[in-house]
């Protein structure tokens, strides 16, 4: 149950801003947001006893037999909706879902993200992750048409983003999700947003939230915003950044040092843990079969098992130290993308660098971008990441850690869905075929 300060506050707030519907928030095993609403009279008994649910009907939960489930609101996650009218109002407050029994459902990915911080904070350890967000802007048509040809950071009459970035800035901040950066990135039509660092969930919350915001706004002024990795051939695909550390429970960053490129000893565990089981946790953080049409060599993502201080397509990359500012001490993720399910990635990642902190992994020798063909990759012990998604599932389904981390449900769930997903791209014809072989044999 939520803290009971927090609940009287939500309580008291919905009554005070004529709050008419509430709705509560969780995501499936795929990361796809899911909601139903309930009107306040139903809010205090929703956080004293759980509000029930048909579990079977969403993705990776359970079957009909087993249908019912308990979604139980976090009050810490309570905020209203500021594109819904202010006279009744909208709210919304993220769940953890459970079973009939009151327990934490094996199959809810904020509940298993939960878990891992939990088991962080009893050594000691609080993550933080402070995620970067790129997606496009595309009209209302079956394909995906750019909307406007402007470049990184540029700021021309041709970057038609400008307004859907500002009121999309101004509606994460009235939602308590402060926006470091938003910019124009690489690609036409591509955008990005930078939100700033905070505690693991609260931040997996962030991206959701940031997820859907995104495509609110867009939907208001008749456009498309997508996620998908690599929607146009011959540009930069999209990329979901995550910054990682480690804090103590008096705020003091465990990753900053004062030799070894600013980063402690604990930090090179932990890069080392990251590097040691990114193949096997490819497939939560690179989930579809378009995921790995980004994942390809030009010199902008990762395919490697690296890290680097400078080199862009290094998996792990050690962003510049800002003199004074331990706090900033942080590592870089480069691999994920916006279609990754939030909590379920940071508890990969979090899980496999701690577990590289566990066992003292050692910090492989930096990549510099110099030695670039497969021999030298594999004298210097670096893994290829998958080039599928057919060898992703393979890998994750072989991990040890990764059941250990997410569980039997999840990750049975996630090989029985991922390997039909690709069964189904393998046996479908493309365009791409039928422009090589049709007329030619």
């Amino acid at each position: 149950m939520s803290n009971d300060r927090n609940v009287d506050f939500v309580l008291r707030t919905v009554e005070k801003r004529d709050i008419r519907f509430v709705r509560l928030w969780f995501t499936d095993v795929l990361g796809n947001l899911k909601s139903f609403s309930i009107s306040p009279a139903e809010l205090e008994e929703a956080f004293e006893e759980g509000i029930g649910f048909d579990g079977s009907s969403v993705a990776g939960f359970v079957p009909q037999e087993e249908s019912d489930m308990l979604a139980f609101p976090d009050a810490e996650t309570f905020q209203i909706l500021p594109w819904r009218p202010s006279d009744s109002g909208v709210a919304r407050i993220f769940c953890d879902v459970r079973t009939p029994s009151g327990k934490p459902f094996g199959g809810d990915p904020r509940s298993c993200l939960k878990r891992v911080v939990q088991e962080a904070d009893a050594k000691g350890f609080v993550p933080n992750v402070g995620p970067k967000l790129e997606y496009f802007y595309f009209g209302n048509s079956e394909e995906p048409v750019p909307v406007d040809e402007a470049g990184y950071f540029d700021l021309t009459p041709y970057d038609s983003a400008h307004d859907l970035r500002r009121t999309t800035t101004l509606m994460l901040e009235k939602m308590s999700i402060p926006v470091q950066y938003s910019y124009h990135s690489n690609a036409p039509s591509q955008n990005g947003i930078d939100l700033r660092y905070c505690e693991a969930v609260d931040s997996a919350d962030s991206i959701m939230t940031a997820r859907l915001v995104i495509k609110q706004v867009a939907n208001e002024q008749d456009l498309f915003a997508s996620f998908m990795p690599k929607p146009l051939a011959g540009c930069s695909g999209s990329g979901m950044f995550l910054c990682e550390s480690l804090f103590d429970h008096n705020g003091e960053n465990l990753f900053w040092g004062t030799e070894n490129y600013h980063l402690s000893t604990l930090a090179h565990h932990y890069i080392a843990g990251i590097l040691r089981y990114a193949p096997e946790f490819t497939l939560v953080t690179n989930p579809t079969v378009n995921s790995y049409k980004r994942l390809v060599p030009n010199g902008e993502v990762p395919v490697y098992t690296t890290w680097g201080r400078i080199n862009r397509s290094a998996l792990v990359r050690i962003p510049a130290h800002k003199p004074g500012k331990h706090l900033s001490a942080r590592i870089e993720l480069r691999n994920p993308d916006p279609t990754a399910n939030p909590y379920l990635t940071l508890a990969a990642t979090v899980a496999a660098g701690l577990k590289g902190i566990e066992d003292e992994l050692p910090l492989p020798v930096e990549y510099t971008g110099k030695d670039v063909t497969d021999a030298h990759m594999v004298a210097m012990g670096r893994k290829h990441l998958p080039r599928t998604l057919g060898e992703a599932i393979d890998a994750f389904e072989e991990s040890k850690l990764m059941r250990e981390v997410l569980g039997d449900h999840i990750c049975d769930f996630l090989v029985s869905e991922k390997r039909r997903e690709w069964n189904d791209y393998c046996t479908s014809i493309t365009d791409w075929e039928k422009r090589h072989y049709y007329a030619g044999f």
